[in-house]
């Protein structure tokens, strides 16, 4: 009884832990999903997130399909200094919508629900400064995101054990003015 006992608030201890099970956006197509995004909103357990996700703002990715089957993202980021800017690779892992971006500390990228035309939902596991946290992403193809993409935003970071409080609506800005980039 004792051993069974161990045996289970050890398991209840590392459940929370271990990387949720996340599905794909069924038919994943990359050339529908190329072009501009902008991130609206952001969940995540990441504790330099939640540190700082008041004095965020709403970037940008400019996005375009590579013929390894994985994606190259251009991303700009409105900061104290103007706009910065990264390129990253993300690699296609096993199926369509699955990725890895190492240059970033994204251990598993997953598109996990799109109408290619107006939002996208990403689930995002990584390491940043030596911590694993999920992430979820919330993008729109305009700065005003729909009632019924946030529905299934808000409807799927839940799922992944994170609350409401480790969630933002990121602020308008035109610090980077997306409106004339096409992905690179």
């Amino acid at each position: 009884m004792t051993l069974f006992l161990l045996g289970a608030i050890l398991a209840l201890l590392w459940a929370p832990t271990a990387q949720a099970e996340v599905l794909l956006q069924p038919d994943f197509n990359a050339e529908k999903f190329s072009g501009l995004w902008y991130v609206v909103s952001m969940a995540s357990d990441c504790k330099v997130f939640l540190g700082k996700k008041d004095h965020l703002s709403m970037s940008t990715r400019a996005i375009r399909p590579t013929e390894e089957g994985g994606l190259h993202v251009h991303m700009e980021f409105p900061g104290a200094d103007g706009c910065n800017q990264v390129d990253a690779e993300y690699l296609k892992v096993g199926s369509k919508g699955h990725f890895r971006v190492p240059a970033l500390g994204y251990l598993d990228v997953r598109i996990v629900d799109t109408d290619y035309s107006s939002f996208a939902v990403l689930y995002i596991y990584k390491e940043l400064e030596g911590a694993l946290s999920t992430m979820v992403q919330l993008y729109s193809r305009t700065q005003d995101v729909s009632p019924q993409a946030l529905k299934a935003f808000q409807d799927f970071y839940p799922t992944l054990g994170l609350s409401d409080d480790m969630m933002v609506m990121l602020p308008k800005s035109d610090a980077c003015s997306p409106e004339s980039k096409e992905a690179p």
